[in-house]
């Protein structure tokens, strides 16, 4: 029988398992942001809820040379690499921007993807913390995709809502990105919650009671006028930058901004779900708007490419759309509480039913805005998913 000695000498001897070393690397510029780009697929194409992104509104994202994010902010892009395989990819973002409107020193992470590895993940987090670090940055915080402006797909890691496609607009992921969030050191700063509007047929008794308010306080709600489509983007814009100054995460957008939102949206907008409220003076004080959910369009373009051939089967579904996404809501200082929200949403809801639709999704909503959450359990929505945003210091 071998000694205990011998034993241990003979399996010290064995060969053992080891995991090849994982390099990350930074997409230099002019290379091809391709394999960047195509492991949305590889990290979720496997998944029946998930809906690709257009490549066509990636790519253009993120060009640096033409759209207008960039124009106040810097961003690297980084690949995780195993024996010459991608296994994770990020994005770091210096949002000048945001830090000159808020006074702090945030950077932020995005356009995470990752096999499930704590270690490849908390590499990747890593080296976007000391590329924002280099940058004067002192925390970071994400995942963002590139800004809550410029969305390429909702910011946060989905915590909760698995099972059901995202909205347009909205993200999805691998359900162990929280984990891998958890274990690199990241924690909570905010959740921001999805809405589900499981119908189309708003009370009555909340109905007659907005327009008595309305009245009373002299104002009124209108759809969009296409006419005069460039003026009314205006209009919107000095809205919105000035209702949600005050919110977590707010960063003002700059007219390029908007103008390349509008001209994005414009081809798909329902006149009718985008909405202003005025004074009887024709003051602006507050907006919503609400799209087709075109993700159920989205969907069945397995590649995210809408040319040529994808658009014919985009249109098709797109005639079958009965869900909305109800995008965005804002009003001045001073009238958050006005009943303007509640009204904004009980219009939207009848003249959704009206041009067919049949529920809807109202997000992304801060976890704690009482009143806006409030509103939307009134006409009976209830939560449905949750996104977590994460931070750290750098």
């Amino acid at each position: 029988m071998p000694s205990p000695a011998s034993a241990a000498s003979s399996a010290s001897a064995e060969p053992r398992a080891t995991t090849p070393a994982v390099s990350i690397r930074e997409i230099g510029r002019g290379e091809s942001l391709k394999p960047f780009i195509d492991l949305s697929w590889t990290f979720n194409g496997g998944d029946p809820q998930w809906v690709p992104p257009l490549r066509m509104v990636f790519n253009a994202l993120l060009d640096r040379d033409k759209h207008p994010f960039h124009a106040h902010a810097d961003v690297a892009f980084f690949m995780a690499e195993r024996a010459g395989k991608p296994v994770g990819r990020i994005t770091a973002i210096a949002n000048h921007r945001a830090n000159e409107f808020h006074g702090d020193t945030t950077g932020y992470f995005g356009l995470f993807e990752c096999v499930d590895e704590p270690a490849v993940a908390a590499a990747l987090l890593d080296r976007a913390g000391a590329w924002l670090k280099a940058k004067g940055l002192t925390s970071m915080q994400g995942p963002f995709n590139l800004s809550t402006n410029d969305e390429l797909y909702s910011g946060g890691v989905l915590i909760d809502g698995f099972d059901t496609p995202p909205a347009f607009m909205m993200g999805h992921n691998p359900r162990y990105y929280g984990r891998l969030m958890d274990a690199a050191g990241m924690t909570k700063a905010k959740d921001l919650v999805a809405y589900w509007l499981p119908h189309n047929q708003p009370p009555k008794r909340l109905l007659e009671g907005i327009e008595r308010l309305g009245r009373r306080e002299g104002w009124r709600i209108r759809p969009v006028n296409m006419k005069r489509f460039k003026e009314e983007v205006g209009v919107v814009m000095g809205v919105y930058n000035s209702a949600w100054e005050r919110n977590w995460g707010f960063i003002p957008m700059t007219e390029a901004e908007f103008d390349a939102m509008a001209k994005e949206f414009r081809p798909v907008v329902d006149p009718e779900l985008v909405l202003i409220a005025e004074t009887t003076e024709g003051e602006p004080i507050g907006f919503m708007l609400a799209l087709p959910d075109l993700n159920r369009a989205i969907k069945p373009l397995k590649d995210g490419r809408l040319f040529p051939f994808g658009v014919f089967k985009f249109l098709w579904h797109k005639r079958k759309i009965k869900t909305a996404r109800l995008l965005t809501l804002g009003m001045k200082p001073g009238y958050q509480r006005s009943g303007i929200g509640a009204a904004l949403y009980l219009r939207c809801f009848q003249q959704g039913a009206a041009n067919g639709y049949e529920n809807a999704e109202a997000s992304w909503i801060l976890e704690d805005n009482g009143p806006m959450r409030q509103a939307m359990e009134k006409i009976g929505a209830y939560v449905y998913k949750t996104y977590r945003v994460y931070e750290r210091p750098v």
